[in-house]
């Protein structure tokens, strides 16, 4: 008896801290998961009982709309009980320690934790210290993998493939866990990726990501099938790192004139939020033929919930 594909394939990982952890077969199990997951979410009943009996909690150190909010949305429509720490009145804010927090979380016995920190390994340390699943949400500079995975599933659902496309990552490259994460995914799947900013916004050692690298806009966009443009970070920015953010936008923020250098149906991504009229001109952000920003929110639930069902499907 021929043993079904999708079923021999295994997630061989407790937790999902990073792409870099992951191999294809597993990148590609947790798209094609995803893609039911979407079309469940465009019906009118939503709701689930995979994950009935598990608890859920959301631990965000650093605010968050779009990732905390589809992690909510995911967890409860596959039936989860979901708990969002509130870090800004908690012990947390009092001194309490990661590992100290972690402790205090493992003896309520969760099943799933999801954390975003602004320190990076911060996700990797939790892992450690507790018995549940975790989940990067995003850890300093280092990684966001469930952002890479929702731009991989919406460029998929748009191109109808991820190799041999061409994908330029514009702006704050340093400071950037989503533009990491995106270059190991994309190159991992056969893209070509290119990083274009300022070079005081590149990091030291970009050269050893496997990515061409551009400080001219105009050149770098050439003949790119898709743009992604990142927000200035100036949060974990601790000096001058351009001479202000209306000559950023002259040279780096995206109109209607640089795109042209761009293949005619290029499509614009932004993981958001979106500094309209610094990294991206409004107009252009909001243009339904170029723009697929909305879809991208709208992938974000569906992985989602595709990462909390395969984790907890894996420790079966």
């Amino acid at each position: 008896m021929a043993i079904n594909q999708k079923e021999a394939i295994k997630y061989n990982h407790k937790h999902l801290l990073g792409i870099q952890y992951l191999s294809i077969p597993e990148v590609n199990l947790i798209l094609d998961e995803s893609l039911a997951f979407v079309e469940l979410n465009r019906q009118e009943n939503k709701k689930l009982k995979i994950l009935n009996g598990k608890t859920q909690i959301n631990l965000f150190f650093e605010t968050s709309t779009r990732t905390l909010s589809s992690f909510e949305l995911a967890g409860k429509r596959l039936g989860a009980d979901v708990m969002n720490m509130n870090v800004l009145h908690s012990a947390i804010k009092k001194g309490e320690t990661l590992i100290d927090t972690a402790m205090t979380l493992n003896a309520m016995h969760p099943d799933i934790l999801v954390i975003r920190h602004q320190d990076s390994g911060a996700a990797n340390l939790l892992s450690q210290k507790v018995n549940c699943a975790v989940i990067n949400a995003g850890d300093g500079r280092n990684e966001h993998p469930t952002q890479a995975l929702l731009d991989a599933m919406t460029i998929k659902m748009k191109k109808g493939k991820i190799e041999g496309l061409r994908v330029a990552i514009c702006g704050d490259i340093m400071h950037s866990r989503v533009a990491r994460s995106n270059i190991y995914l994309l190159n991992m799947l056969g893209a070509e990726v290119r990083v274009i900013g300022p070079s005081t916004l590149m990091p030291k050692n970009i050269d050893a990501f496997g990515v061409k690298v551009f400080t001219n806009m105009e050149q770098g966009l050439e003949d790119c099938d898709i743009i992604m443009m990142l927000r200035m970070q100036t949060e974990r920015m601790d000096g001058s790192y351009i001479p202000s953010t209306r000559e950023y936008y002259e040279f780096f923020g995206l109109d209607y004139k640089k795109i042209k250098n761009a293949k005619e149906d290029a499509l614009i991504m932004h993981p958001g939020p979106m500094n309209r009229g610094i990294e991206i001109d409004t107009s252009l952000a909001d243009d339904i033929n170029r723009s697929i920003i909305v879809q991208q929110v709208e992938m974000g639930v569906a992985v989602r919930m595709a990462c909390l069902k395969i984790l907890m499907e894996s420790k079966q």
